[in-house]
């Protein structure tokens, strides 16, 4: 395979890792990461390094069109943002000193316990639980386009998911996956937010995330500009185009779209890490 050839493959892959990345929120190294490892056999930390800086072209992509929608609730992610900063940074201190398999298993793991805490029933509703104190004392209640007109929602449970973002950060430092898995359930589930509001508030969120994490990669080497050209400008042309399919996708189907790739994903990425064909 000549470099042509290898651009070309993970352009396109990439294209689909932002569309995907901005329909769900996940941010599309969830998809950029296995394309690399398991599929063109480059090594994960480099893989890792690559998929943390599409993550920052996903969330460049997307939010702009979420904040000018009035989907994202840009107060209550930049403070969640300063736990998943902190939890970031020591992720990808730790990542650099371990093993490919570890990491893939890891990634994997991740993946799967994603997968199964959306597939349980959905909480109570936002525009019936209960505000939370702090949420409401830092004005983060807010509302969101329907086709109805503005819907008001309510945050509950900040601390609690504060403290779910702080884990986050540390999974997006170790896989470059910009957490958004468990930011969307954060969010969706903990904090109780409509689920399109989850997901544009997630891909608002993972950006920052990935930026702080890539600071260590590129450090230590593992940031590649012949790998990552090619990753950036599929996942940003993807990233723009999810972005305005998203408004008018049905709640349902994006539902369904989340699980089927986690649930792909994780059993590969399991699969060969345990019998180490990386």
């Amino acid at each position: 395979m000549n470099v042509l050839e290898f651009s070309g493959i993970i352009f396109a892959g990439s294209l689909l890792a932002g569309l995907l990345g901005a329909l769900t929120g996940l941010g599309g190294g969830v998809v950029i990461i296995p394309l690399l490892v398991l599929l063109l056999k480059v090594d994960i930390h480099y893989a890792v390094g690559a998929a943390l800086v599409s993550v920052i072209a996903t969330s460049c992509g997307a939010a702009a069109a979420y904040l000018r929608d009035g989907f994202c609730n840009v107060r209550l992610g930049m403070f969640l943002e300063i736990a998943t900063t902190l939890g970031a940074l020591a992720g990808a201190a730790l990542a650099t000193h371990a093993p490919e398999r570890t990491l893939a298993i890891l990634f994997g793991a991740v993946l799967a316990v994603s997968a199964w805490s959306s597939w349980r029933s959905r909480p109570a509703s936002s525009e019936t639980a209960a505000s939370d104190s702090l949420a409401a004392r830092l004005r983060m209640n807010s509302c969101y386009p329907a086709p109805e007109g503005l819907r008001d929602y309510r945050v509950s449970h900040l601390p609690a998911g504060f403290a779910f973002m702080g884990l986050a950060g540390v999974i997006s430092g170790l896989l470059g996956i910009g957490s958004g898995a468990f930011k969307v359930i954060a969010l969706d589930r903990v904090m109780k937010l409509p689920f399109k509001v989850s997901t544009t508030t997630s891909n608002f969120m993972i950006g920052v995330t990935a930026a702080a994490s890539a600071g260590v990669y590129l450090r230590r080497g593992y940031i590649d500009p012949g790998l990552v050209m090619p990753v950036m400008l599929g996942v940003l042309a993807g990233a723009t185009l999810g972005a305005r399919l998203l408004v008018q996708a049905p709640v349902a189907w994006l539902r369904k779209l989340f699980l089927a790739v986690l649930l792909l994903l994780a059993a590969q990425m399991i699969y060969h890490g345990i019998t180490g064909r990386m």
